[in-house]
């Protein structure tokens, strides 16, 4: 499902998790540039966006987004994290190739970012969604990702 992601920016790694309300995702813009975008909508944050943190791409193709002008973007990742069966933490790679599709969504003038999921074979969470995972022409910088627990990791 995707509950948390792992990115690198000034040479620092990050993981983000769903639950922490400051969440941000990067999100690749048109020029090269990476801006930090708020991630999904909790229920006590303002707005009438959905809550959660996931766009099931069903949802996106019936078009139950479009009161909120939603826009595909691409979130740089190094790697992600869903919890199994027995809610132990997994985390997945992806290559330097590869992003996750997001979708903007726009109330006023606040823009949140969903992670766009899909079925999928692999996924370990219950709901058996795994995020859309996109394939580029050419690699995108990312920094670079051990996936191991480095004394000197952020959470944010």
């Amino acid at each position: 499902m995707c509950g948390g992601a792992e990115f690198v920016q000034n040479q620092e790694r990050y993981r983000v998790f769903f639950p922490n309300p400051n969440a941000k995702l990067p999100v690749l813009q048109r020029d090269g540039s990476v801006v930090m975008v708020p991630w999904g909508r909790r229920e006590n944050q303002p707005g009438s966006s959905p809550q959660g943190g996931w766009a099931r791409l069903e949802s996106i193709q019936r078009c139950a987004w479009q009161p909120f002008n939603p826009r595909p973007v691409k979130i740089v990742v190094t790697s992600f994290m869903e919890k199994d069966e027995t809610e132990q933490s997994r985390w997945f790679p992806l290559e330097a190739h590869e992003i996750i599709q997001g979708l903007l969504a726009t109330e006023g003038n606040i823009q949140r970012v969903y992670v766009v999921t899909e079925p999928h074979p692999e996924s370990t969470h219950d709901s058996g969604r795994w995020p859309r995972v996109i394939p580029l022409k050419e690699p995108v910088d990312k920094g670079e990702s051990t996936l191991d627990e480095p004394e000197q990791t952020s959470l944010i």
